[in-house]
């Protein structure tokens, strides 16, 4: 059973940094968020923060200081070079990992630089996640020198897949082709996001990864997708992984136990 709304963006005000790809036109405000978990009957969730925003945790901390630390947690952006101190504040405000936004032709962090590698090491010595967002054909040359970091690896939006048969596609052979998958986790958020059903490739994944290896996300507001997507439609699809328990993934990855 899905208790969890593990990707949702939630901001009061729209304060982009220079250079965003995308700005939504209004706020995503936690109250509102808050209601629609109520009325699916979740137990509580993780704010991600929102490519807009940049490295400006605030928004997301700010609201994370107004619930309670055992049903709600926070993915954050950092730069690499990020030091000790902010690092170390970001997890006293809730933080449990570490968003790499890399889709449209983002530059990928060179896992063999010493900068990334001291970058990992941090995440290492606070328990954090790394949490990927990348298009599947990119990912799946680097999934196994990701998943041999010491860290839990959490791959965003079931990770894009571009084929529609699964047995065919890149990630999901990259996947099957791992020797160990201890630390690989999946979120199953925003289908819509993918061109084309998704299904297959979550059954997919559901018997390849460990068990309790994937969460679920409503990627609410939808951001690009307002009007094709709702929170209702979002957590029925969810129906489909009704056997899936998230308790033990959400455990691990963002301390949640309420």
């Amino acid at each position: 059973m899905i208790e969890f709304d593990c990707h949702a963006h939630v901001y009061e005000t729209v304060t982009p940094v220079d250079g965003a790809r995308y700005v939504p036109g209004s706020p995503a405000p936690l109250a509102d968020w808050l209601a629609l978990q109520a009325a699916q009957g979740l137990r509580g969730g993780v704010i991600v923060q929102v490519s807009f925003l940049g490295a400006d945790n605030s928004q997301m901390c700010d609201a994370l200081s107004q619930l309670d630390s055992s049903r709600f947690a926070g993915v954050g952006v950092v730069p690499i070079d990020v030091d000790d101190a902010e690092l170390d504040r970001l997890v006293r405000s809730g933080m449990r990992g570490v968003r790499w936004n890399l889709v449209r032709g983002a530059a990928v962090p060179d896992l063999n630089t010493g900068p990334v590698q001291r970058f990992l090491g941090k995440l290492r010595d606070r328990g954090l996640h790394l949490e990927v967002h990348l298009e599947g054909p990119r990912l799946a040359p680097l999934l196994s020198g990701l998943t041999d970091q010491g860290i839990d690896l959490v791959i965003d939006h079931f990770g894009l897949p571009s084929e529609p048969q699964p047995r065919t596609d890149p990630m999901i052979r990259a996947v099957r082709g791992l020797s160990d998958r201890s630390a690989l986790f999946f979120k199953f958020a925003a289908h819509y996001r993918v061109p084309f059903d998704v299904q297959p490739h979550a059954q997919e994944l559901m018997t390849l990864l460990d068990d309790n290896h994937v969460v679920w996300g409503s990627d609410w507001p939808h951001t690009q997708h307002e009007t094709c997507a709702s929170y209702d439609n979002v957590h029925a699809l969810s129906t489909h992984w009704a056997k899936m328990s998230d308790r033990e993934a959400v455990k691990r990855l963002y301390g949640l136990t309420g």
